[in-house]
């Protein structure tokens, strides 16, 4: 969520917009960054007045909305603010649940009522917002999550080291041991490049419902490939994962790749990594798995993000990926299908053929994925709901809403 707000907020107001950023905090410690303009804390009405009366002297609001960001019932105290917004307010949905409960419903309804503007960034999310929720249709816009803008283009995967040196067969000290992303250089100069079979990645925050090890036992059925492929598994837990359980889903996984004996094809890099360099490995890869165990999931900026990068991709059938891969940009398997899974990462690295289809087939969505495209139609958004308002159009002044 954060990273999508910085990225949206950087775009649009890249030499045209003045802008300021109100952060969704627990508390506010410590320096803050220059575009933070205020905060909103839970169970605090000063906080909310606050917030909504530093929001009002922009001209336009975008308010990220997602379970779990904001504090009451459901996350309704989100609306103490969006009633006293009195400029046009865009909410981004980044979940659209398909099955609400009565609350969770209702909320949302009185989200959407409240905005001018309302975006969801597919068109599954669209399709289930219509059909499970009683909004105002007119309200919805469908704009797609962003991506960086690729470093490279091209079909070859850009190389790189070897991101931990050593498996993960002593699993009681592999976490300790694994090298901080602070000591890697932007080129990880610190490590020697050494032949190796091709990448298999999956990123993102960790947890429970990721379905990575599924994955996991799929590279058993890989083994017989030369080389073998390398499994990279990158990403820190998710916060709220590691406040209740810690380490606990990523131990379990390095167990469970010395149990079937495939800790030597599996790499943990769960350090934090800044856009560039998670660019190149992401570049780095063969092919992108993202094995995810929901049926649900109606947008995913992982997904995005590796079309973007025209990297061939295997997902499980979740709704974003039957929706955006169906130009051939990818293949879907089962969920919780280890096999299935395999066979796909098979296909994807032994028929040269099919890997350049995939990859031709991302090319050609790329360029409507990247942040300036993207942050063009918030821009024209915004300025639709301004010209609305005023009579004509004007220049923009935008407030990026609340960052977790």
């Amino acid at each position: 969520m954060a990273t999508f707000n910085q990225a949206l907020f950087q775009h649009l107001t890249d030499g045209l917009d003045r802008g300021g950023v109100v952060s969704v905090v627990d508390e506010v410690t410590g320096p803050v960054g220059a575009e933070t303009v205020g905060h909103l804390m839970a169970d605090s009405r000063l906080s909310m007045l606050a917030a909504a009366a530093v929001l009002n002297r922009y001209d336009v609001v975008i308010v990220q909305h997602e379970y779990g960001i904001y504090a009451g019932r459901d996350g309704d105290q989100v609306l103490d603010v969006l009633h006293r917004l009195r400029v046009p307010v865009i909410v981004v949905l980044h979940t659209v649940l398909g099955s609400p409960t009565p609350n969770q419903r209702l909320v949302l309804e009185q989200i959407v009522e409240a905005a001018d503007a309302v975006v969801v960034m597919s068109k599954t999310a669209a399709a289930r917002l219509f059909e499970k929720y009683v909004i105002n249709a007119a309200k919805v816009a469908a704009i797609t999550h962003g991506a960086p803008t690729p470093i490279l283009q091209g079909a070859a995967p850009t190389r790189l080291p070897d991101l931990v040196s050593g498996a993960v067969s002593d699993v009681a000290s592999a976490l300790s041991a694994v090298t901080p992303h602070s000591a890697y250089s932007d080129e990880f100069a610190a490590f020697t490049a050494r032949p190796s079979g091709p990448t298999i990645l999956s990123w993102g925050l960790l947890g429970p419902g990721k379905g990575l090890e599924w994955a996991i036992e799929a590279l058993a059925d890989l083994r017989d490939l030369t080389p073998a492929p390398r499994y990279v598994i990158a990403g820190q837990t998710h916060p709220k994962v590691l406040e209740r359980e810690g380490e606990a889903y990523r131990t379990s996984l390095m167990n469970r790749a010395v149990a079937l004996g495939v800790d030597s094809m599996v790499r943990f890099d769960p350090g934090y990594r800044d856009t560039q360099s998670l660019q190149r490995l992401v570049r780095s890869a063969d092919v992108v798995l993202l094995p995810y165990d929901s049926s649900e999931q109606a947008t995913s900026g992982v997904l995005i993000e590796a079309v973007a990068a025209q990297r061939p991709v295997v997902a499980t059938r979740f709704p974003h990926a039957c929706e955006l891969l169906a130009n051939g940009s990818g293949l879907l398997v089962g969920h919780r299908d280890p096999a299935g899974i395999a066979a796909a990462l098979r296909r994807v690295l032994t028929e040269p053929a099919l890997a350049a289809t995939m990859t031709a087939a991302s090319a050609r969505l790329a360029p409507d994925l990247a942040w300036p495209a993207v942050a063009a139609q918030y821009r024209d958004l915004a300025a639709g709901l301004l010209a609305a308002r005023a009579g004509h159009a004007a220049r923009i002044h935008v407030a990026a809403g609340f960052a977790a």
